[in-house]
């Protein structure tokens, strides 16, 4: 039994590996497509035309699928195999051996190898008991894998040359025996991915049979090439398969849940961290700096250090450089425009403005104004400056290619036609630029893995957002070639990443062009796509209008619809109430006063309506959604889908505060004309 998933190249070399291994074995081969989009389909059928087909219409799970092969099989012994895997010409007369030797033996998996030849551990664990899950969440197992009591969960104090009794083994290889499939069932549909190979181990191992690995023979198995091609967060997915096993089997276990929650924790703050960690140390930097600039100012203009009162420096040295960071990030300096020597020179003295306002003010320093021209001076040179020198830097140490550049911008292509060819060339030609360029992203999953004009297509629109997070792209520039302004939104709002800047090769699709700013390369325009909603300043200043709205109508209005919706039981409320109701997801940060529709305004909300984060949905880019906004005052108007696109535009690109008001008003103003029907 194969689950495939859009790995069309892997499964051909699984199907030609395991057709060569049962040569002279009377048995059955299933491929079960998860609704793939690659060819694979279309492969199977040319290529291994006795291979069993059993096409999904959509993306099920491994579970559900090898269960619906497994139904159909009619072996003495039935084998799960990954498709990205291959397997030794000996396999499966070693394992069929094996289990015909050792009655006792339920289910077994093999020796796994990666493709570089070197062990894979998951082939053998242990079930996560609160000690396992602790030495595996907070890495002890990896610093003591010799040892008995640290390395429990891959076994790894255990030869890999050696066959033994384990507790679980790896689900890209796993055979059973007929007898004991008929008696424990199939895999838990429960789990769409990871944990179901754990939990067939264990429910086995709560019979009379055993769980084995098995050392005589080996397979390869290219780990994680499915969710390579798709925008599940394996992670994330393996953590919760973890949590569900141990709701399941180990439910009176509070020590493993708690571990496993700190796990996910820990987790997510790591990937905050390494996210965050350019931006933070760029704004140590800055910080510093100011500070910097500060003492030089005072020594030359007072002659001496520590001049001033001791007790007036902590103001000294934190304030300056705490309003010339803010004001920077709020520039997007430390985002999308870490190297902007523009941007970081406008922010310095757009910063020192408002120092030297409030030196003005506060009598007490008024004796530091020249300090602050000074320091101003100092920090003008030497904020933009050190990004200027870096940039110098990095292109000289490119040496003619901009994938050696420790300050490249890592760059992908979306499309793959004339245009973004012709994008190719041109950056490549402009090698001073830095652009270190990885590969082009295709509409279709079936390209991926090709080459175009000597560049790997790497990923499609459906798993951007993972190719962009992976692989840490600073610049994603879209060709012309047959993009709807649909597919470059859908793009935007899977990455999920406020530091990627997004560039347009414009034709007809002027329509999502924001206040923009344009970069020549040579005579190809790149727009830069920026949005007003998107803005650090805009989304600081819309937060807290809807946190202050939002607690002013909790506290004014909302109990008393909430009590009539009591009195009701929610029926015939009507469409304003219904959102009064939302107030508290606006609080939350979930929705907004004024942003995109949320359903049809005169239905009543379904709780699916609203996103449990504010970038849940792919339309994230435009804002989030909102109890009123451009589309729900003008939806009287019988709006045809693209005039609804282009109300979300408009308000996605000139999103302001005063906007924000203007369309409350109209709202008020529409909800009397209503009223008066």
């Amino acid at each position: 039994m194969i689950v495939n998933y859009n790995v069309r190249q892997f499964l051909e070399n699984a199907l030609a590996s395991v057709q060569k291994a049962m040569e002279g074995i009377e048995g059955e081969v299933f491929v079960v497509d998860n609704a793939s989009d690659d060819g694979s389909i279309e492969m199977v059928r040319t290529k291994f035309p006795r291979v069993c087909l059993i096409e999904n219409k959509m993306n099920v799970g491994f579970a559900k699928a090898n269960n619906i092969a497994l139904r159909k099989a009619r072996g003495k012994y039935l084998l799960l195999i990954n498709p990205d895997t291959i397997v030794q010409e000996d396999t499966f007369r070693v394992m069929m051996k094996f289990f015909a030797e050792n009655p006792d033996v339920g289910l077994a998996g093999c020796k796994i190898l990666n493709p570089d030849g070197t062990f894979q551990l998951a082939c053998r664990r242990s079930f996560p008991t609160p000690w396992v899950a602790f030495t595996k969440i907070f890495g002890l197992s990896a610093m003591f894998p010799r040892s008995k009591l640290f390395g429990k969960y891959n076994l790894t104090y255990l030869s890999p040359d050696e066959t033994y009794e384990v507790d679980a083994v790896s689900g890209s290889f796993m055979m059973v025996c007929r007898e004991v499939y008929e008696k424990i069932g199939g895999l838990d549909e429960s789990f769409f991915m990871y944990g179901e190979d754990l939990d067939w181990c264990y429910r086995i191992s709560q019979t009379q049979y055993k769980v084995y690995y098995v050392h005589s023979t080996q397979i390869i198995h290219f780990k994680g090439e499915s969710t390579k091609r798709s925008n599940i967060d394996e992670i994330s997915v393996f953590y919760q398969a973890m949590q569900l096993f141990v709701e399941k089997h180990l439910s009176k276990s509070l020590l493993v849940e708690l571990f496993l929650s700190l796990g996910i924790l820990l987790r997510a703050t790591v990937a905050f961290a390494a996210k965050a960690s350019v931006p933070v140390f760029m704004g140590l930097v800055d910080f510093f700096l100011v500070d910097a600039a500060l003492i030089i100012g005072e020594y030359l203009y007072f002659g001496e250090l520590f001049h001033f009162r001791h007790d007036a420096y902590p103001i000294v040295w934190t304030v300056p450089a705490a309003i010339v960071v803010v004001s920077m990030y709020f520039s997007g300096v430390y985002t999308s425009n870490r190297y902007s020597v523009s941007r970081a020179a406008t922010s310095v003295i757009a910063s020192y403005i408002v120092v030297s306002a409030i030196v003005f003010f506060a009598k007490n320093f008024a004796f530091s104004r020249a300090v602050v021209l000074i320091s101003g001076f100092i920090s003008f040179l030497l904020l933009p400056g050190w990004r200027m020198a870096f940039g110098v830097f990095g292109r000289r140490r490119s040496g003619g290619l901009a994938r050696k550049s420790l300050f490249g911008r890592r760059t992908v292509i979306v499309g793959t036609g004339s245009s973004a060819q012709q994008v190719l060339r041109k950056l490549r030609a402009r090698v001073d630029d830095g652009y270190d360029v990885l590969g082009f992203i295709d509409m279709h999953r079936r390209s991926i893995g090709e080459r175009v004009s000597g560049l790997e297509i790497i990923g499609s629109i459906d798993n951007v957002g993972k190719v962009i997070s992976e692989r840490k792209v600073g610049e994603v520039i879209f060709s012309t070639d047959g993009l709807s302004y649909s597919d470059i939104l859908s793009v935007i709002a899977r990455s999920n990443d406020r530091s990627v800047n997004f560039r347009l090769v414009p034709n007809s699709l002027e329509a999502i062009i924001g206040k923009t700013r344009i970069d020549e390369l040579d005579d190809i325009p790149l727009i830069e796509i920026e949005y007003n909603i998107n803005k650090a300043v805009n989304r600081f200043a819309k937060r807290l209008f809807d946190t202050s709205c939002g607690l002013l109508l909790i506290v004014f209005v909302y109990p008393w619809v909430r009590l009539l919706s009591v009195v009701r039981k929610n029926h015939h409320l009507g469409s304003v109430a219904s959102r009064v109701l939302l107030i508290p997801q606006v609080i939350l940060g979930r929705l907004s006063i004024v942003g995109r529709p949320l359903s049809d305004p005169d239905e009543q909300l379904p709780a699916s309506a609203i996103p449990s984060s504010p970038i849940q949905d792919e339309g994230s880019y435009l804002g989030p959604k909102g109890l009123t906004g451009l589309v729900q005052i003008n939806i009287r108007e019988d709006l045809e889908k693209d005039e609804i696109e282009r109300y979300k535009l408009y308000y996605a690109k000139n999103q302001s505060l005063i906007l924000d008001l203007e369309i409350i008003l109209k709202s008020i103003l529409l909800l009397f004309r209503r009223s008066r029907r």
